[in-house]
């Protein structure tokens, strides 16, 4: 992922309004992030509990979106829509997000399953358990790294499409 500052960040934003940017709150330590190390960048607001921010990269332009945490945690363990990591470390939790525009405007939502904390760019990158003899495991955790950075790419345009 690219580096982000402050503004970029606050100017990437699709479905916020500009009450809501703000009071985004950056994350402690935003300072000392190591960008190459992740695929989107997430953060819970700490000020909001129930906030949370996402920045996305899609192609070469960063495309923000404010989250919603939902109230309640999923009744069963359930498996995070983007790193899609079976033996997940962390929580996984309901986010909705306002979609772009009018059809926002209008109520229409979209919702995910992410990582309450936002790991997945860490999750991806832990060496898979070897699944058999000749398994090459570093491609594999190179095909993780890939997937989860098309599916939240893939979010990030689903919220952004105003047609």
């Amino acid at each position: 992922m690219f580096s982000l500052n402050d503004k970029t960040i606050r100017d990437s934003f699709v479905n916020a309004s500009r009450k809501e940017l703000s009071d985004l709150t950056l994350p402690a330590g935003f300072a000392e992030i190591d960008w190459a190390k992740l695929d989107y960048f997430g953060w819970n607001d700490p000020k909001r509990p129930r906030r949370a921010y996402v920045v996305v990269p899609v192609g070469d332009v960063a495309v923000g979106v404010l989250l919603r945490r939902a109230d309640t945690k999923p009744a069963s363990r359930a498996q995070c829509s983007w790193c899609q990591d079976v033996q997940l470390p962390n929580d996984v939790v309901f986010f909705s997000a306002r979609r772009a525009g009018a059809a926002g405007r209008n109520g229409d939502t979209v919702g995910t399953l992410v990582c309450s904390d936002f790991e997945c760019s860490r999750n991806v990158r832990k060496r898979p358990t070897m699944a058999y003899i000749g398994f090459d495991i570093e491609a594999a955790r190179l095909d993780r790294i890939a997937s989860l950075q098309i599916r939240a790419a893939s979010f990030a345009e689903d919220i952004s499409a105003t047609a």
